[in-house]
C-alpha cells in the first residue's frame, strides 16, 4: 500500500480535496469540476489500455461513476488524482480480463489422434442455469432503464441498445455532444444505484 506523503501538498491536490468535501455535502458543481478537471487525463490513460475509442470513453464514465459513487471512502491523506487513476487502472483491467476467452490449440491433433479435424472442443461455459440467470439480469437492467426519467432513457436506449455513438445521438435529439454525454454519465450513474439498491435487498 501506497504511503502519505510528507511533503507538503500541491495547490491542485488542496483544491481537490476542497472539491470532495464540497460534493460530499451534495455540491452537484464540484462533481462537474473533478470531472472536466480529469476526464482527458483519465481518458490518455485508458486509452494506453484499450484501443477502441468509443469503449474508452464507456470505461471514462464508469470510472468516474465508481469514484463518485465510492466518494466518502476516499482518504484525504492521499492525493485524489492517485486513488481515481487506481479506480479507472482497476476498472479497465476488470472489463480487459472478462473480454479476454478461453483459447484452445487447433495447430496440433490431440494426443492419439492422426487426424487434427476429428477432435471436439470443451464448453467450459456451461452451466445448467445460466440462461435464467442471464434473463433474470436482462429484466433487472430493463426495469431499471423504464424508470429513468425520459431525457436519460433515451440517450441509454440510442445508445446502448440502438448503439449510436455519442455523436449520431447528439444528431438525433438534435443537442450539443457534451450534453449527450453528461445525460449519459447521470443515466449510467442512476442505472447503477437502482441496480445496486435492487442486489441490497435481494
Amino acid at each position: 500500500m501506497a504511503r502519505p506523503s510528507s511533503d507538503a501538498p500541491s495547490a491542485s491536490s488542496e483544491q481537490d480535496r476542497a472539491l470532495v468535501t464540497d460534493a460530499l455535502d451534495g455540491n452537484q458543481d464540484a462533481y462537474q469540476q473533478l470531472m472536466q478537471k480529469y476526464r482527458e487525463p483519465i481518458r490518455r490513460h485508458v486509452s494506453r489500455m484499450v484501443r477502441d475509442r468509443g469503449m474508452v470513453d464507456d470505461l471514462v464514465q464508469e470510472s468516474f461513476i465508481k469514484a463518485f459513487t465510492s466518494l466518502s471512502s476516499y482518504s484525504s491523506d492521499y492525493a485524489f488524482s492517485t486513488w481515481l487513476y487506481k479506480i479507472a487502472t482497476n476498472h479497465t483491467i476488470d472489463y480487459l480480463r472478462k473480454k479476454k476467452l478461453s483459447t484452445f490449440s487447433i495447430d496440433q491433433p490431440p494426443p492419439g489422434s492422426d487426424d487434427a479435424r476429428t477432435y471436439e472442443l470443451p464448453d467450459t461455459t456451461y452451466r445448467p442455469d445460466r440462461h435464467v440467470m442471464a434473463d433474470q439480469r436482462r429484466e433487472l437492467i430493463q426495469e431499471a432503464i423504464d424508470a429513468l426519467p425520459p431525457k436519460y432513457h433515451r440517450v441509454i436506449v440510442l445508445r446502448h441498445q440502438e448503439e449510436l455513438s455519442y455523436d449520431e445521438i447528439a444528431t438525433e435529439l438534435d443537442l450539443p455532444l457534451g450534453t449527450v454525454k453528461a445525460h449519459i454519465f447521470r443515466a449510467r450513474a442512476l442505472l447503477y444505484r437502482h441496480l445496486r439498491e435492487k442486489r441490497e435487498h435481494i
